[in-house]
Formats: structure tokens, C-alpha cells, sequence
């Protein structure tokens, strides 16, 4: 993978022919966007949003999380099936999200389907209604309508998802005994953070491994916040079992000792640990061992967090970020000296191919869609209230001084979001896995 200037022509959506030299004549009829020395990459592909629609559009919405994904370079979203009510955890709940999303979508939109217990028999009907594949919660998940499972209900969604060539992803918290950092200071982020420790996500990860091996079903760990569990991963992988993992963006950039008293838009679950843990995060990524960086972009009302008390142990567990991951990561990645290569593969690439979507998205290759996004790598800009494009505002980046700022987005062949505005209605499609695997059998 290289960076060089080309000529990229599109056709009905497609890239159709990438050509070293940009000083050719082009046919007169064809529309030409001249990006200068900006650079042009393929569209960001983000696989752990959550939008809340239907049920709690006081949180988010597809119109606003779109558009915020827009406007940072994100042409796919793919949207976890909770906190919308209801959650996706039947076809006929899968069809009402559908229905939800219809007509409101800035961007490409794929979505998971949920594992809880008692629904392994919905399980293949949502894969042949095209979910990319399916989320199940080790822990209480936050909200009551999308329990969490046990050993039993995964035995029996694995025999369901064996031979279907699906994912099943694990939020990888166990509870553990009962940690004592409840009886500390509440206002105090140290508390949360030792409710939590990171032997809950060793011990659920060891327990995703065994079954991951033991089924041969693929298996994905979003949002790792702990590094001790990579070893278990590494040892997991070697043996052959299909395991991948993510982290996030909050995790590479921020950490428990800059977390002031009260500030609980820094909440989320599993917790953001201290500086040490995350360099151990950035030296595994840049090693391969942690696949792909995702934004598990997790919104709600202001109310939820808690922000008059600034009690950490009761507000919601959640950050903001869909429209800032492009920029976040770029601006710790590139001072550690990642190459531009390695953003591709880590936030378009390796998402693309974990739902199946990477012989259409995340690549700039002739046949697959015209997704761009077009930035400026070397550009400052300041995270600022009136700029994003979330519903809801509160995130712990307001006042985040990031570099490399997206100019343009482009979805299919069309521009829906340059310098600031949007394409005048809403050009994103449902990405159906059913579909994209008929296509790939023609």
C-alpha cells in the first residue's frame, strides 16, 4: 500500500479505474474534484456505534449519528443492536430498526443483531435477513431489555452460528467477587476504576477463547481496555481459534491519572486505565495483536451522567467520538511514528473484513464502492460545542486541540459532507450481509 498522487475515476458508485497521472484530459462530461495535496483514503469504516434508534432517540438518532460520521470521514457505521428499544435480538425487531433507519442515514449503514438468552432459534433467521453478525454481554449490559447470557445460552448460540460463517461479538467483562472500589468516593474516577479491574476482562476473555477454539466460530472482542489479556488472545490465535479483537479510541488517548474529580462524561465500560496499560495497548497494535480501532461511539441524555452529583459509580457508561476517530487516532499515531498504511488497515481494512463487508468497503481498489474520505493530515483543528454533530454535545475531546482535519466525504461517488455542510438528503444505503453474499456468488 502506497501513497502517490493518482486520478480516480468513478462510475455508477464504483471506482473504476485508478490512474497514476493526474494531468490527463478527462471527458468533458465527467464532474472533477481537484483535492490539491490533500490526501485521499478510503472511507473510515466503523464498526461499534451505537444509535439508539428506535426507542431512545433523545440519546442519538440515525440523522444526527450520520451526519457526525460524515463529517468525520466515516462512510460505514455499523450499529449495535441495544440501546435502541426494541434491541435487535429478533427478525421482527430487526426489521423495525431497519424501518427506523430508512431515509435518515448520511452513510452506508450495516447492523449487528444481539444474542441474549433464549433466542438462539432467531439467530439464522437475522443472518439470512442479513445482520453482519451478532453481540452478547458477559456482564450486565446497562440496560434491562438486553440481558446478558451464560454458559448455557452460548453453547447453544455457538451450535447455531457453527457452519454460518457469522461473528459473534463478547463485551468481555465477568463479574469476579465483588470488587471493593464501590465504598470509595463516587466523585472519584480511582473508585469506578478499581469496581472494575482488569481481572474481569482477563477471566471473560480466557472463557471467549475456550469457546472460540472449541466451535470454530468466529469470535470478536470489541473495545479491549485491559493489555493483560493479549496473551491469552496471542495463545488463543496460534492454536487456530478465529479470534479477533478491537480497542478504542478512548483507550489510545486517554487515562486514568488525567481524569479530574466529577468528570464523569469519561466513563465508560470497561474503564479507561492508566498510562502504562495504554502503552502497552499502542506497542500491541503496532505489533498486529490488536486488529482494528473502532469508537464504540456510546451517547445519551446529559441527565444520565450524572454531571450535578459526579458520581461515577451511577451515570451512564458511555463517550462520545463517531465524528472525531479519524483525528483522534492520527493525532497520538502519527507522533509514534505509524505510517499512513497502518491507519488504513487499522480503522477501514481489518472493520471492513469483520463484517464481511471488505470486497465492497475500506479499500481503494477498482470494483469496490467510491468511499473516500479526503484530509489533511498535517491540519490542527480544535474540537469546539458548535461543531459536532452528535445530538447530544457532552464529550470528554471538547477542547481537544486534534490533527488532521477531514475536508470531504464521500459515499458512493457522492460528495455528503464538504467543509462543514452536508449533501442536501441523506445518501447512505443498508448494507444486508445477505445481500453482499449473493452479489459475491454471481
Amino acid at each position: 500500500m502506497t501513497f502517490r498522487p493518482a486520478l480516480i475515476l468513478i462510475k455508477e458508485g464504483k471506482i473504476c479505474k485508478i490512474l497514476p497521472d493526474t494531468s490527463l484530459n478527462v471527458d468533458a462530461a465527467c464532474e472533477v474534484l481537484d483535492v490539491g495535496n490533500m490526501l485521499v483514503m478510503p472511507g473510515v469504516v466503523d464498526c461499534h456505534v451505537h444509535v439508539n434508534e428506535p426507542g431512545r432517540t433523545a440519546w442519538e438518532g440515525y440523522w444526527t449519528a450520520t451526519r457526525a460520521a460524515a463529517a468525520g470521514g466515516v462512510t460505514t457505521i455499523v450499529d449495535m443492536p441495544l440501546n435502541s428499544i426494541p434491541p435487535t435480538t429478533t427478525l421482527g425487531n430487526f426489521q423495525e430498526k431497519i424501518k427506523a433507519a430508512t431515509g435518515q442515514c448520511y452513510v452506508d449503514t450495516a447492523f449487528w443483531g444481539g444474542v441474549i438468552p433464549d433466542n438462539q432459534l432467531e439467530l439464522r433467521p437475522m443472518i439470512q435477513a442479513g445482520v453482519a453478525g451478532f453481540k452478547c454481554f458477559l456482564i450486565h449490559s446497562g440496560v434491562d431489555e438486553f440481558p446478558h447470557v451464560t454458559d448455557s445460552d452460548l453453547h447453544a448460540a455457538m451450535k447455531q452460528l457453527q457452519g454460518t460463517g457469522s461473528v459473534l461479538l463478547f463485551h468481555a467483562e465477568m463479574e469476579v467477587q465483588q470488587p471493593s472500589g464501590e465504598d470509595g468516593d463516587s466523585s472519584e474516577y480511582s473508585t469506578f476504576l478499581k469496581s472494575r479491574p482488569d481481572i474481569m476482562e482477563l477471566e471473560a476473555i480466557k472463557t471467549v477463547a475456550q469457546l472460540c477454539q472449541q466451535y470454530q466460530v468466529r469470535c470478536h472482542i470489541v473495545h479491549l481496555s485491559s493489555a493483560q489479556p493479549l496473551e491469552i488472545i496471542q495463545a488463543a490465535r496460534q492454536a487456530g481459534a478465529p479470534l479477533t479483537v478491537e480497542t478504542t479510541h478512548h483507550y489510545l488517548t486517554l487515562s486514568a491519572e488525567d481524569i479530574p474529580c466529577k468528570a464523569t462524561q469519561y466513563k465508560c465500560c470497561p474503564p479507561i486505565r492508566g498510562q502504562a496499560n495504554q502503552e502497552q495497548l499502542w506497542s500491541a497494535l503496532k505489533a498486529g495483536q490488536i486488529d482494528m480501532v473502532v469508537s464504540d461511539h456510546s451517547p445519551c441524555i446529559p441527565d444520565l451522567k450524572r454531571l450535578d452529583s459526579g458520581d461515577f459509580i451511577q451515570a451512564w457508561g458511555g463517550i462520545s467520538s463517531l465524528q472525531f476517530g479519524l483525528s483522534l487516532f492520527w493525532t497520538t499515531a502519527s507522533k509514534k511514528g505509524f505510517p499512513l498504511p497502518d491507519v488504513v488497515r487499522l480503522l477501514c481494512q481489518k472493520p471492513a473484513q469483520l463484517c464481511c463487508l471488505d470486497k465492497q468497503k475500506g479499500s481503494l481498489f477498482p470494483g469496490y464502492d467510491a468511499d473516500f474520505v479526503i484530509w489533511d493530515p498535517e491540519k490542527e483543528f480544535e474540537v469546539k460545542e458548535e461543531n459536532i454533530h452528535h445530538k447530544n454535545k457532552l464529550t470528554p475531546y471538547l477542547g481537544f486541540k486534534l490533527l488532521g482535519e477531514v475536508y470531504a466525504t464521500i459515499v458512493r461517488g457522492k460528495i455528503v459532507y464538504k467543509q462543514g455542510s452536508f449533501s442536501s438528503q441523506p445518501l447512505g444505503r443498508h448494507l444486508l450481509a445477505s445481500q453482499a453474499k449473493t452479489q459475491a456468488s454471481l
